[in-house]
């Protein structure tokens, strides 16, 4: 079996707004055993999106759209599919029933086009749509299988992983189990992670081992088919651990996780509180940190010291430590992670400084940055790196780094 995913949305090809939903459906798919071999973006054009249906017809098993199912004039999907088909719309009571609730609950008037968002296909078997109005569809003509899903990915992302790949995998008789890991690494590039298990991907069949780099980041998909799930994952288990015994000091984390995630998840697992002082970052590791749901319980408060009398007057760096070695060095660094946690009472402190760029700073480089953990119990560490991107990703690199530190540092402590 293999898939087109046709795209539909003027906005697209403007720009306004990316095509994730393609990426999500599609690492659906590979997870379930199914091909996708073309992505298509039609605009809210009915000749243009019939034209991309007749080709996507020619190459495709399984046909996935998303996008135009609203209310709008310039909805026009589920129309235009049933026109192709020769099916007529009907009216989806139970999905009609949900669009009037929530007009009722939320008090306000429900006008006539919003009815249209509750018809479906003729034939369709219906996805619930739990997080917007419209519901999905899938319906089979022939050798083909036709799947309708809603544009916006907080709607579609849900439908489609809880039933739409239910749907088609029952439709086309998949009777392999999919069972699919990501392995999360950091501090080890896509070329050097490649090298270092390069025999495990030339022998890989089943499972299989699919490296990705992006943002600084690397991650390994690891995906076994199985009659049994039990047996799949027990499968990714051995191929996990000759993967860990090569560069397991790299990886911090499985699947969606993210550092910042997987760092307030372990300083909540031992009880330990952190502060900031923050020179390079501005503020942006307290920032993401306290986006986390639950960080109130680890993280206590920082300091922003851009300027240096800030750094002396709030975080009691001594003044021949920066006429004598600077604010970027590892001697500020040191003192800013140390004097961060005393003050705050923290059990650890992390101080970030550098040269973000686009100049130099202190005689240092551009992308120059020092990284300080001070931590009860251990020697205080100064991390120094040397970045290479812009002024930005310089500084979104350097939060990254601490967290990647600071998780390397309290496993050690635990395992010391």
């Amino acid at each position: 079996m293999n898939a087109e995913i046709i795209a539909v949305g003027s906005e697209l090809l403007l720009g306004q707004i990316v095509n994730t939903n393609a990426r999500f459906i599609s690492q659906q798919l590979a997870e379930a055993g199914i091909d996708v071999y073309f992505h298509t973006v039609v605009g809210d054009n009915p000749a243009r999106l019939k034209a991309a249906i007749k080709i996507a017809e020619e190459r495709a098993n399984i046909i996935i759209f998303t996008g135009g199912l609203g209310p709008t004039k310039d909805d026009l999907t589920k129309e235009t599919i049933a026109k192709h088909l020769g099916k007529q719309l009907v009216m989806d009571d139970t999905a009609l029933a949900g669009i009037e609730l929530y007009f009722h609950r939320t008090n306000r008037i429900m006008t006539e086009n919003n009815r249209k968002q509750a018809l479906i296909i003729e034939g369709s078997h219906v996805l619930p749509n739990n997080h917007g109005m419209a519901p999905g569809m899938l319906l089979k003509k022939g050798s083909r299988i036709y799947i309708l899903l809603p544009g916006p990915p907080k709607e579609m992302e849900p439908m489609f992983s809880q039933y739409g790949i239910k749907a088609l995998s029952a439709e086309v008789g998949l009777k392999e189990q999919i069972v699919s890991r990501v392995l999360r690494f950091f501090g080890i590039g896509e070329a050097a992670l490649e090298t270092e298990i390069i025999d495990l991907i030339d022998a890989q069949s089943n499972p299989t081992i699919a490296p990705l780099a992006g943002d600084g980041e690397v991650t390994l998909r690891l995906t076994a088919k199985h009659t049994d799930e039990a047996v799949g994952a027990s499968m990714l288990d051995e191929v996990e651990e000759k993967i860990r015994q090569r560069v397991g000091q790299y990886i911090y984390g499985y699947d969606s996780s993210s550092l910042l995630e997987e760092l307030t998840k372990l300083l909540k697992e031992k009880k330990l509180t952190i502060t900031a002082a923050e020179s390079l970052t501005g503020g942006m590791f307290q920032q993401e940190i306290t986006s986390i749901s639950g960080a109130s319980s680890v993280f206590k408060g920082g300091v922003v010291c851009y300027a240096n009398e800030i750094k002396q007057l709030m975080l009691q760096v001594k003044p021949e430590t920066l006429e004598v070695h600077g604010a970027v060095s590892e001697q500020c660094a040191n003192e800013l992670a140390e004097n961060a946690a005393r003050i705050f009472g923290t059990d650890i402190g992390i101080s970030f400084t550098g040269v973000a760029g686009p100049d130099e700073l202190e005689g240092k480089s551009v992308g120059t940055v020092y990284i300080g953990i001070a931590m009860k119990g251990r020697p205080t560490m100064v991390e120094e790196i040397i970045l290479g991107g812009t002024r930005a990703a310089n500084r979104t690199r350097a939060v990254k780094f601490g967290c990647y530190f600071l998780i390397k540092t309290i496993r050690e402590s635990q395992n010391a």
